[in-house]
């Protein structure tokens, strides 16, 4: 019986070794879940207590790198998951190292993609301090844009 317990203490040591390496970043389909959760529960409590709670870095819609973010349909941050102060700011003319306009073109992929669709990008990884691809998975709902973003590390930055 001991034998079988330590066999399988190191069979669950290396599942949770494993598992947290493999979780530290969150995944495309993580961030296209957050939306929906973040849809459901603006839904639920309606927009001002939503945006109270998407804005808070240490909230239920904070999960390792991903959090949500809410625009407007002119570019206007309405919330932010981890950095308040761009909340009320226009960001229409923010643009990536590449000259990319970031949030108008979220504007108008979730504008123009009733399901919900990917903006790339290259952004500077908080985590690495680097220059890093990123993809933001925006939807329209309710009149506003709401997305949850990821590093891409399936691209290179260019």
């Amino acid at each position: 019986m001991l034998r079988f317990l330590k066999t399988m203490f190191v069979v669950v040591s290396m599942l949770l070794a494993t598992t947290a390496g493999a979780a530290e970043f969150g995944t495309s389909e993580e961030a296209q879940a957050m939306v929906e959760r973040a849809i459901a529960h603006y839904d639920k409590v309606g927009r001002e207590a939503a945006f109270k709670d998407f804005s808070d870095n240490k909230g239920a819609f904070i999960d390792r790198d991903l959090y949500v973010l809410v625009l407007d349909q002119n570019s206007v941050m309405l919330a932010h998951g981890v950095n308040r102060g761009l909340i009320g700011k226009n960001l229409a003319e923010l643009k990536d190292v590449n000259g990319k306009f970031i949030l108008p073109e979220m504007v108008e992929m979730a504008k123009t993609t009733p399901a919900g669709g990917w903006v790339e990008y290259v952004w500077t990884n908080p985590t690495t301090k680097k220059l890093d691809p990123k993809k933001t998975w925006v939807k329209l709902h309710d009149g506003i844009i709401i997305g949850v973003g990821i590093y891409d590390k399936n691209r290179t930055a260019q």
